[in-house]
């Protein structure tokens, strides 16, 4: 048996911090090359790349046309490794995820493997476009696909060991779609809502400038494969382990929890609501860890060695509002109570 010294302890503590640092400028430039593809979105992309670094899985939502798959498109290549995309429809079933047949030159049936089993252990990125559209038994599959990184298929189980969700759907369109179930939203680390530009630039840039009139030129113009996804499971446990949280903060984020799971407990009030009512359910320990693990990570991006409580803040609505439940005579009111309500617990619960 190996004896571990000091001294090895030592060097391997300093190879870590070596390699977090260059992850770290990897990680800089990642957000610059996909900045390249889209306009007037630096803090989604910012979350994107936290959610690389968390291992954690990212559903984007908002308006139609206004960026969420080239902004995918562009963080798929940015991130290398083998990529598949599906459309989600009315039509899809669970099957044509994981082979499809035809008829081959000799009028024969083949089977091959469809866009989960392509690549095999080295998919990196799935992306499922209009997910929304895609029927349930298809979103357990996908379920499956997120939890666990696996699938069992022609009697074998198939292993993902690199592989992230990345999936959009539009707010606009209700017919023929399907709501994602609590299961599966749960399994999504952030749910980011995507908007068109306000300032003038970023419109004057998306509107007359012919670059951004060719998706597919302006995709090959983020440089390919920044990051090595085949090294990111081991960094983002880095990152977690070194990444620290102080007793106090520990107990700031439970005394949050506490106050978004019972705001009436915590004497929180908000016009026009119930608050003994509000909640049906959500912010799971689940959720919470997603949470912490999406925090260390934005206090890393920062080059800092512990979380403070602005790192909380910043991703908690994009981690944990998709995660709080209200009752159902809420529900039609659901983005402005849930904002208001997030506000209102940051308000009432002292940062130490």
């Amino acid at each position: 048996m190996t004896r571990m010294t000091t001294a090895s302890i030592t060097a391997d503590t300093e190879f870590s911090a070596h390699t977090l640092a260059e992850a770290r400028r990897q990680a800089s430039t990642f957000e610059s090359e996909v900045s390249k593809a889209v306009v007037g979105q630096t803090r989604a992309i910012h979350l994107l790349t936290i959610s690389i670094f968390a291992r954690g899985h990212v559903l984007l939502e908002g308006d139609v046309g206004v960026g969420k798959t080239t902004l995918l498109r562009a963080t798929a290549r940015g991130l290398g490794g083998a990529y598949e995309r599906i459309e989600g429809t009315i039509d899809l079933m669970p099957s044509d995820m994981i082979y499809h047949t035809f008829l081959n030159e000799d009028g024969k049936p083949r089977v091959e493997p469809g866009p989960v089993l392509r690549y095999g252990s080295d998919l990196s990125v799935f992306f499922f476009n209009e997910i929304n559209r895609a029927r349930p038994q298809v979103h357990s599959l996908l379920l499956r696909l997120m939890a666990e990184r696996s699938i069992t298929a022609f009697n074998k189980d198939h292993e993902f060991p690199h592989l992230l969700v990345f999936a959009d759907r539009n707010r606009i369109e209700r017919e023929e779609t399907f709501e994602l179930p609590a299961a599966a939203r749960d399994r999504f680390l952030m749910e980011v809502a995507i908007s068109a530009p306000v300032d003038d630039d970023s419109r004057r840039s998306l509107a007359f400038d012919p670059k951004f009139h060719d998706v597919d030129k302006l995709i090959g113009s983020v440089a390919p494969a920044v990051l090595d996804h085949t090294k990111l499971n081991d960094i983002a446990r880095s990152i977690q382990a070194t990444t620290l949280l102080s007793p106090a903060l520990e107990r700031y984020v439970l005394d949050i929890w506490s106050a978004i799971r019972e705001p009436h407990v915590s004497g929180i009030s908000l016009t026009g609501v119930d608050t003994q009512r509000l909640i049906a359910g959500g912010a799971s320990p689940r959720g919470i860890s997603y949470l912490i693990r999406a925090a260390r990570v934005a206090a890393w991006l920062e080059g800092r060695g512990n979380v403070i409580p602005e790192d909380i803040r910043d991703v908690f609505y994009e981690t944990m509002a998709h995660r709080i439940f209200l009752e159902p005579v809420y529900e039609l009111r659901r983005d402005a109570i849930v904002r208001d309500l997030i506000k209102a617990v940051f308000d009432k619960v002292p940062a130490p």
